[in-house]
């Protein structure tokens, strides 16, 4: 897992902030310290994402949170051309990733792919998790973007 060298979400864009309730709040305090945590059920052991209240296999309450490795294999990926919000009329196009972690029972995850918007991209190709660290936004965030291997 890397850091990115230069911000990809472009200023002026809303920042993104746990859920009220909490529940995903140990995916973004994990992120803040470059790690990758998502949910896996104490019972069954099954890990999940998104973030819900109860396990997806077993229906138990309260799954624990762990933390899993950033290596991925791009499942899907999008290439938008259009801007989805005004921050964004200059910034297109770029690339969107399904990540599935095949070592957290092949759950999957979105995020951007970063590098060239106009790259060759494959069904299958390796990627790592990049932290995008947004220290001058209120609160502090960070963000868990791809680099493909």
């Amino acid at each position: 897992m890397t850091e990115a060298t230069s911000p990809y979400l472009a200023p002026g864009l809303p920042a993104p902030r746990p859920v009220r309730d909490g529940l995903d709040e140990p995916y973004w305090s994990g992120a803040r310290r470059h790690e990758l945590w998502v949910q896996r059920c104490p019972s069954c052991g099954t890990h999940q994402w998104g973030p819900e209240w109860m396990c997806h296999a077993c229906q138990r309450f309260d799954p624990d949170w762990v933390q899993v490795e950033g290596r991925g294999r791009i499942f899907s990926w999008q290439r938008p051309h259009h801007p989805v919000h005004p921050a964004l009329a200059d910034q297109g196009p770029y690339v969107v990733v399904l990540v599935e972690l095949p070592h957290a029972d092949r759950i999957r995850m979105i995020g951007n792919l970063l590098g060239d918007p106009l790259q060759a991209i494959e069904i299958g190709s390796d990627v790592d998790a990049v932290f995008e660290d947004h220290d001058d936004a209120d609160p502090p965030f960070t963000l868990v973007q791809w680099r493909a291997r």
